[in-house]
């Protein structure tokens, strides 16, 4: 079977036909179904009075410097937060429609931490001061992403493309606003989607998940990306293609290092 091909641009790309895996379990299919045992791991042995004076640092960070390829620091928290929260509408969705996207309940239970992930980002943008520019988007094939495989995987590939290229891209801006202890962060956020890429690759049986070596950068900074998306059409809502975000519960076991962990340099 041919492969997706790569989303070079916002449009979207004509996608070979996906063969549709089997169906999900029913009983896991009652509403966007997560953990209730709060996530262990290293990460999460940063106290909270480290983690408090972390966002302080955050939320006071220098302005960005006379450059027109960055991105003031609180406009990149902005941009990432609003980017997180149309990651967890599109995901929350496809959840909720699982069993006629044909999940499997292995694929529904990898795609729940993605969720959680995202909103777990969403949340640390949010505590770092971010603002949030919608909580309302649309989709390039508004309801019908949700009932057809091929254009759910076709929307997950592009989003999470654009994802791990703005910070890729966020990880040069802060570096350049001497904002290294950001930019690792950025870094750690990038790794993260695009195991999310790769993920959807794998569910959508395109060979290879993991098709590239180096991960593009396809904005020249992280303010270019909110017109991006928008041209791309998830930023147009309107009757019959409006998607609301909902914050979702983060509790998973599954889901580790749910705060930035890096071992320090002595």
């Amino acid at each position: 079977m041919d492969e997706m091909r790569d989303i070079p641009a916002p449009e979207l790309v004509p996608v070979p036909e996906i063969q549709q895996p089997e169906a999900a379990r029913r009983a896991l299919l009652k509403g966007v179904a997560l953990g209730a045992v709060t996530g262990a791991g290293l990460g999460t042995a940063l106290s909270a009075a480290v983690s408090s004076a972390f966002l302080g640092q955050v939320a006071h960070a220098a302005p960005a410097a006379s450059n027109s390829c960055v991105t003031p620091i609180k406009d990149i928290f902005t941009i990432a937060r609003t980017a997180e929260r149309l990651a967890v509408t599109f995901y929350s969705n496809g959840l909720q429609r699982a069993y006629r996207l044909g999940l499997t309940w292995r694929e529904i239970a990898a795609l729940e931490a993605a969720l959680i992930e995202e909103q777990i980002h969403e949340n640390f943008f949010a505590q770092a001061g971010g603002g949030v520019l919608t909580s309302e988007f649309s989709f390039p094939h508004g309801e019908e992403t949700f009932e057809n495989l091929r254009l759910f995987i076709e929307t997950q590939q592009q989003l999470e493309g654009v994802f791990d290229s703005a910070f890729l891209s966020a990880v040069r801006e802060l570096a350049q606003q001497n904002r290294p202890d950001l930019a690792q962060i950025a870094a750690q956020i990038a790794t993260v989607e695009a195991e999310h890429r790769a993920l959807g690759r794998f569910i959508g049986r395109l060979d290879p998940a993991d098709n590239w070596a180096f991960s593009p950068v396809l904005v020249a900074k992280v303010g270019d990306a909110p017109a991006l998306v928008q041209k791309a059409g998830y930023l147009n809502p309107r009757p019959g293609n409006r998607f609301v975000y909902h914050p979702v519960d983060t509790t998973d076991r599954g889901v580790t290092y749910r705060t930035p962990y890096a071992v320090a340099c002595s």
